[in-house]
């Protein structure tokens, strides 16, 4: 699930997915809480939404929010049992959805958006961002991949690329504890923000930052 939604100058929220699976405890809403207990800077306000683990809730929220708010940056950050790094996403992929969701519900043409394209890349440069983080106090692991996995979170990754023309953005976590703490994983999320709005090409963009499991 995704839990929170971020954004820059004017108002900030967070989005994140509740539990699914072996992930009693998400630690996307973990690391997402700790991020808000350090903040992005003065100019950033948070606001915080769950979204379920389920493929509806998400075609129905992910819409309703972007309507809310009109970011111009869509930040997700959700969970990966087989993470040990940090991860940022590249892009959303279309169809290959097969796996049931929380209401053991799988969508019957296994994809997101019919007819759309079968993938979706961030406008953020996520090679750039990762090569741009250099804090020595920083002490996770940051990588890229192109591959979010072909469930809730590529699945919402789509969805939100899809409807913000690429103005989304996807940050996976480990579970907690394998290898990274709570603490560490809230600075990791600050860190990567803030080298996010760097890099944007709007520099008084909003950000949306949603987390999932």
């Amino acid at each position: 699930m995704s839990k929170g939604i971020i954004m820059s100058r004017e108002e900030a929220g967070k989005v994140w997915f509740g539990p699914f699976g072996e992930h009693t405890t998400n630690a996307s809403w973990v690391a997402v809480q700790e991020l808000q207990k350090l903040g992005l800077g003065d100019e950033v306000d948070l606001y915080v939404y769950e979204i379920p683990v389920e493929y509806q809730k998400v075609l129905d929220l992910i819409p309703s929010l972007w309507k809310l708010h009109n970011p111009q940056l869509f930040i997700h950050v959700g969970v990966s049992g087989m993470a040990t790094t940090v991860t940022l996403e590249k892009c959303g992929h279309n169809q290959g959805y097969k796996g049931l969701d929380n209401q053991c519900y799988c969508p019957d043409n296994h994809c997101c958006i019919q007819g759309g394209p079968d993938c979706l890349e961030s406008v953020i440069d996520m090679d750039v961002v990762c090569n741009k983080i250099a804090d020595p106090q920083l002490d996770v692991v940051i990588s890229v991949s192109k591959d979010a996995g072909r469930y809730l979170c590529d699945f919402t990754y789509y969805t939100s690329l899809h409807l913000s023309h690429g103005k989304s953005a996807f940050i996976h976590v480990p579970p907690l504890g394998k290898p990274y703490t709570a603490e560490q994983l809230g600075r990791a999320l600050q860190t990567i923000i803030r080298a996010m709005l760097g890099v944007l090409e709007y520099p008084n963009a909003k950000i949306n930052c949603q987390m999932m499991h």
